[in-house]
């Protein structure tokens, strides 16, 4: 029992397993800040536009066949869930294009480093030639 015990807190410790952590937690604050911006700023934005208080609230009733309750589609739901996402998207596609920007200035390619990494190495080469007389072989 203490080896699982163990391993799991090995697994727990690793450096993926907390990044996901932490990912995961800051994505749910990141949610709620997106979701109020949505649901604060932009859905009056659009109401004013539209001429409508509260975009949720839109929805279409259909009458119910022979005796039965009516059928209602709240389309207002789904169309501020799009909204919300693309909200989201686009606000983590903002996001990670600064990191990369950030990254990119704090560490600069160096292209002879990338010219020497593509080069292969003897034991490469030899490995090339050898799987390409075995493909050879093979199809005899």
């Amino acid at each position: 029992m203490k080896k699982i015990f163990a391993e799991f807190r090995e697994f727990a410790m690793r450096g993926n397993v907390l990044d996901l952590a932490v990912g995961v937690v800051l994505g749910g604050a990141f949610s709620a800040i997106i979701t109020s911006l949505v649901d604060d700023i932009i859905m009056p934005l659009l109401s004013i536009i539209l001429g409508r208080i509260n975009i949720a609230d839109l929805k279409v009733t259909i009458p119910g066949f022979s005796g039965s309750s009516a059928i209602v589609l709240t389309y207002g739901s789904f169309l501020q869930a799009v909204i919300n996402f693309i909200a989201i998207a686009f606000a983590l596609f903002i996001f990670i294009r600064f990191i990369n920007n950030a990254r990119e200035r704090l560490h600069p390619k160096d292209e002879k480093a990338e010219e020497e990494m593509e080069e292969p190495t003897k034991s490469e080469v030899l490995l090339t030639e050898i799987r390409d007389l075995i493909k050879e072989r093979s199809k005899c």
